[in-house]
């Protein structure tokens, strides 16, 4: 029998990191955790520690790491700990994991996903924002093909759907998957994102001027963390999963749409050049995704629940107003902009949302202020993008979108 898989997880305490432990917890024959890290939510971390015994555990700061050392004490020999902003790099690059999760939220992942990668561990990959922003740092931290495996739903489901056809390209294409190792041009004609269309589908633009937090955070589908919901209810969200799906599929950014589909059953579709498309649909739960990616080649049985076609059911797809939801445009055009750009478009939002959120900017002026943030951007003429020039175009656009938020006489 073989032994299990020694998992990492740097955000466990989230939304992700929960529903992940639900699944090892499930599945101990599966899996084994050897590491933990959260950022200040000591009591669930101490509970968490109590149940899975990891070697590792990270924190963000030292006030939470003494609140976590009280929750703690039992008389038994604790986990040893890294306290700080670096403390999830830390745990990436030396917790000697087979997978390492990284479901951190924010540009702040970028680093830890690096040491992972770095580290020769498989990288179940959930925050977004370091593929985005990092792009060809990512690439180049590649230690070998497969080594990536997405967790968001969407990607997820486009990975299994690739696997109908060849395609060998992309931080993905896993020599032992589907058709991936088949030589020859690749067979995709497109890659169709499925939204669920957030809370304010059907809206006109102007009613988007006095959304509240609360309708905000209001998602129809998923319970998600404030920053990512908030970002569902903009579309900023599926404008990163968009150049996410270019980064990880190697696929053109305009072979790559989205459709909005309420019901969020089907969770992405692959188009092939014979016209056929292949879809993953799964009642909407995301241990799924999470234990594929965590077990990936293989499927962890009884994970969740499947589609169940004995009860009638309806399932509705329509185009993406991009008017009223200028987002995915912006994206795309920024991301062939340079190799800072996505950074500087993650960091004015990441700014814009906290704004918003403070009652210092109206939701319908988020992806209005990335977009003026973006417009004085240059990004580097030429040459190799490094890490710095990534971090420095991401201070940059949060200090300018502070400024452009704060001479805002009135929200709107």
């Amino acid at each position: 029998m073989s032994q299990p898989r020694r998992v990492a997880i740097l955000g466990s305490t989230g939304s992700i990191g929960t529903q992940a432990l639900e699944v090892i917890a499930a599945h101990p024959e599966a899996f084994r955790v050897v590491a933990l890290c959260a950022g200040t939510n000591a009591a669930l971390l101490a509970e968490q520690v109590k149940q899975f015994a990891p070697e590792l555990v990270g924190m963000h700061d030292d006030d939470a790491a003494a609140r976590f050392r009280e929750r703690l004490e039992d008389g038994r020999v604790g986990p040893e700990i890294f306290i700080g902003e670096e403390a999830a790099e830390q745990i990436a690059a030396n917790s000697g994991a087979d997978v390492v999760l990284n479901a951190l939220t924010g540009s702040i992942g970028l680093k830890p996903t690096l040491a992972a990668l770095r580290s020769g561990a498989t990288l179940a990959l959930a925050n977004k924002e370091s593929l985005v922003v990092g792009g060809t740092l990512v690439q180049e931290a590649l230690q070998r093909p497969g080594q990536v495996v997405p967790v968001d739903s969407e990607h997820s489901a486009l990975a299994q759907a690739l696997a109908s056809g060849r395609h060998q390209r992309g931080l993905c294409a896993h020599p032992e998957v589907g058709q991936a190792g088949l030589s020859g041009e690749s067979e995709v004609a497109k890659l169709i994102l499925t939204a669920s269309g957030g809370p304010f589908r059907g809206w006109e633009a102007q009613a988007l001027a006095a959304v509240t937090p609360d309708q905000a955070l209001a998602h129809p589908t998923w319970n998600m963390g404030r920053v990512v919901t908030t970002n569902s209810a903009t579309m900023v969200n599926k404008a990163l999963e968009v150049i996410e799906a270019h980064l990880l599929f190697d696929v053109p950014l305009s072979s790559i749409d989205v459709v909005v589909h309420p019901q969020s059953v089907v969770h992405s579709m692959v188009q092939y050049v014979d016209g056929s498309i292949i879809a993953q649909a799964s009642p909407p739960d995301m241990r799924l995704p999470i234990a594929l990616a965590l077990g990936f080649p293989n499927r962890v049985p009884g994970v969740a629940a499947a589609c169940d076609f004995s009860i009638a059911a309806s399932w509705q797809f329509e185009p993406l107003d991009n008017c009223v939801f200028p987002a995915v445009q912006l994206a795309k055009h920024t991301a062939a902009a340079s190799g800072t750009h996505m950074a500087v478009y993650n960091a004015a939002n990441e700014q814009a949302v906290e704004a918003f959120h403070a009652e210092r900017l109206g939701f319908g002026r988020i992806v209005g202020t990335v977009e003026a943030v973006l417009a004085e951007h240059s990004g580097p003429s030429a040459g190799k993008i490094t890490l710095e020039d990534v971090l420095g175009a991401e201070q940059w656009a949060r200090a300018r979108a502070d400024e452009l938020i704060g001479q805002e006489l009135v929200v709107k």
